[in-house]
């Protein structure tokens, strides 16, 4: 699933690829002053009897063409990829083009951001391609160079000419899309690559979900500024048992708290963005065991527990979505906004578990 980072007749629009084979759209909608509930809009069915595997919309770039039509990317179980506009009004998707991509299943589809023309794809023939969906019988390449099965894509959306890549050969590969014969930088990592977010920022950092790799973040700012083969990685946890398969940052700017507020844990504060608690009606927040990287997890306890203490990062893990779990974002007027704080979310395959995580890149 993916959020359309433009709003769309005044609401935001979130996408999903589901295991029936449709394409769905949901509407954001504010049911109470402070509650939102998301609203079936439309769906588009790919194909019979398969499912759909993928999606990325056109509009990942800061500062896109306001003319440009709403395009959505998406890819199937039978390797086919589709491309679907978005109507006028907002409100219906019909499909400009589809085509035989892979011979296996097309794992992954993605827009290049900065030239929405031409889309990338990669299958579980070990197959990265790209296409020009203005003539897409045949790829504009074709690359060998990952071990097996692709499985993430995405566009930089600060840097022009920058793709990354990922595979269950356990490597990222950084591209120059100007010369897609080579990747200029090769990150091995542990498990599979089935997901790749490029912060929302930091044009450097970048997001890996890997499976029983668990998830790491990447600091590509000599890779990308030098074009050297020098990434280093920043955090890399590994969760027991499980099988992460997503992982994303938030959009959401956070301020800190005063000292003399972190006591307080009755109310998100006014100029503040925090993750505040998550469970039962006592609202107790729960330690969990340190991780890497100045990230700590917070597991189901009891509300007698102690609170993290604030020099700590945080995060929430909970089996269902729970109500009680608030983000606020920084209001300017009040506070000033540390962008050394990142919020990102995982969600893992086996348990079914939805992890927050807060890290301080400071």
């Amino acid at each position: 699933m993916k959020w359309c980072h433009i709003p769309v007749a005044g609401h935001a629009l979130l996408a999903v690829a589901c295991a029936d084979g449709l394409i769905g759209l949901y509407q954001l909608l504010r049911s109470k002053e402070t509650a939102y509930r998301l609203q079936p809009l439309t769906s588009f069915a790919l194909s019979k009897q398969g499912l759909a595997l993928s999606l990325d919309w056109s509009t990942g770039k800061a500062g896109r063409d306001s003319c440009q039509p709403l395009k959505i990317i998406s890819s199937d179980s039978k390797g086919q990829l589709h491309l679907l506009q978005l109507g006028e009004a907002g409100s219906q998707l019909h499909e400009v083009a589809a085509w035989q991509a892979h011979q296996f299943e097309a794992w992954i589809a993605a827009f290049n951001y900065w030239q929405t023309d031409v889309v990338y794809s990669g299958g579980d023939d070990a197959l990265l391609k790209g296409w020009d969906t203005r003539v897409p019988s045949a790829s504009v390449f074709t690359s060998k160079r990952h071990g097996m099965g692709v499985c993430s894509i995405q566009s930089n959306p600060h840097r022009e000419g920058i793709l990354a890549t990922g595979s269950y050969d356990e490597h990222v590969l950084l591209w120059d899309t100007r010369s897609m014969k080579q990747p200029f930088a090769d990150v091995p990592l542990q498990g599979g690559v089935w997901r790749l977010r490029w912060h929302p920022v930091h044009s450097h950092l970048l997001l890996a979900a890997c499976m029983h790799g668990g998830f790491s973040i990447i600091d590509c700012r000599q890779a990308t500024e030098k074009k050297q083969n020098m990434c280093t990685i920043c955090v890399s946890h590994t969760l027991p048992r499980s099988l992460l398969y997503g992982a994303d940052w938030s959009w959401l700017t956070l301020c800190r708290l005063p000292e003399e507020q972190l006591s307080s844990h009755s109310a998100p504060l006014p100029g503040c963005s925090l993750v505040a608690r998550t469970g039962d009606e006592g609202g107790g927040q729960w330690p969990g065991p340190p991780c890497p990287g100045s990230l700590a997890e917070v597991t189901s306890g009891s509300k007698e527990s102690p609170p993290l203490p604030s020099t700590e990062a945080r995060s929430i893990s909970s089996q269902r979505h729970s109500p009680r779990t608030k983000i606020r974002v920084c209001d300017p007027r009040v506070g000033r906004p540390d962008l050394d704080i990142n919020l990102l979310a995982t969600c893992s395959f086996y348990d079914h578990v939805l992890h927050l995580w807060r890290w301080d890149s400071s």
